[in-house]
């Protein structure tokens, strides 16, 4: 026979494995936990929440939903995750930003995760499998390879006389930026390119890439994805266009801000997902059981006036293949 105080012992177990079905006894509002490593951005908070709200959740009325920004600074991770696992909110989401998906899978195996990554989860250990996750962890894949081939063969067909590449990284972004790395060199070999690799991880040493893009003599910009690149695309944007490089970047966001072109997925579709997938683990579904979705959306974005202050004749074909041409 189980003795009380045992019986307390793994009712709290149980707590501990479950954090939700605690939350919902004690009539305390879940609490779901979104990091990113970019700027603050009001429009993915948006699109995040309007994911929750499909899922029939509404902030403030049965979920409580933290956004937590860390405007490049990667080394705050590990005690962000430490912090959330400690409090044990319902979830913690990390849509496009791999080093906190993979810092919370190795801190906690109870609490539920949502991740959004560029590069093969399986490879990563978040999960068993796509179609059968396994364990904590679901969320979107996004295929890293095919869209740094294709971004080169764009680029390359806006600047065709383009021969050195310079790609720029952030080396706190280890994991994505090695794989992207890869995959860029492979392409540009078949493109007859040569890659220069520069690195960057503050405001400053974006400047100081620029300069080292011009001692190199640099002929185009080939930006890697990257959360802490995405909250300083105006300052990559404005610096391509004062140097007359042209760029290639991974989100729309990016040619909004004055960038040549970009080729990527859309991060807006991505966090509402998170959303959504927050939302079904929230009404009891398990991370283990929801395939990770396998992004198939994606879009080409060319800026027609940067082309024309970079002296640039955008090909007829391209135009025509472009989902948008921001003139």
């Amino acid at each position: 026979m189980i003795r009380r105080r045992e019986f307390i012992t793994l009712l709290s177990g149980a707590a501990a494995a479950w954090p939700l079905a605690a939350r919902a006894q004690q009539g305390a509002l879940p609490v779901v936990a979104m990091i990113n490593g970019s700027r603050a951005d009001s429009a993915l908070e948006t699109s995040f929440r309007k994911g929750l709200s499909e899922a029939g959740y509404v902030e403030g009325q049965n979920v409580l939903a933290e956004y937590h920004w860390l405007a490049g600074e990667y080394d705050r991770v590990p005690a962000l995750i430490a912090n959330l696992v400690q409090r044990r909110v319902a979830v913690i989401a990390t849509p496009g930003f791999s080093p906190a998906a993979i810092a919370a899978k190795a801190a906690t195996q109870a609490i539920p995760i949502v991740f959004g990554v560029v590069e093969d989860p399986v490879k990563l250990g978040l999960v068993a499998s796509l179609a059968r996750p396994g364990g904590n962890a679901t969320g979107i894949n996004f295929f890293n390879a095919e869209l740094i081939a294709k971004r080169l063969e764009l680029l390359h067909a806006l600047a065709p006389k383009a021969a050195r590449v310079a790609v720029l990284m952030n080396p706190a972004n280890d994991t994505s930026a090695k794989t992207s790395l890869e995959q860029a060199a492979t392409a540009a070999r078949a493109l007859a390119l040569h890659i220069n690799v520069v690195k960057a991880g503050t405001s400053a040493e974006i400047d100081a890439a620029f300069t080292a893009l011009a001692r190199d003599r640099s002929d185009a910009l080939f930006v890697f994805g990257d959360p802490f690149f995405h909250g300083r695309r105006v300052q990559l944007a404005t610096l391509a266009i004062r140097d007359r490089i042209p760029s290639s970047f991974s989100l729309r966001d990016y040619v909004e801000a004055g960038g040549l072109m970009s080729y990527g997925t859309n991060i807006f579709d991505m966090f509402r997902q998170a959303g959504i997938y927050c939302g079904s683990i929230l009404k009891g579904a398990r991370p283990a059981d929801l395939p990770v979705i396998q992004s198939s959306k994606f879009e080409l974005v060319i800026n027609q006036q940067t082309a024309k202050a970079l002296g640039i004749e955008l090909p007829p074909t391209l135009l025509a293949s472009a989902d948008e041409v921001i003139e």
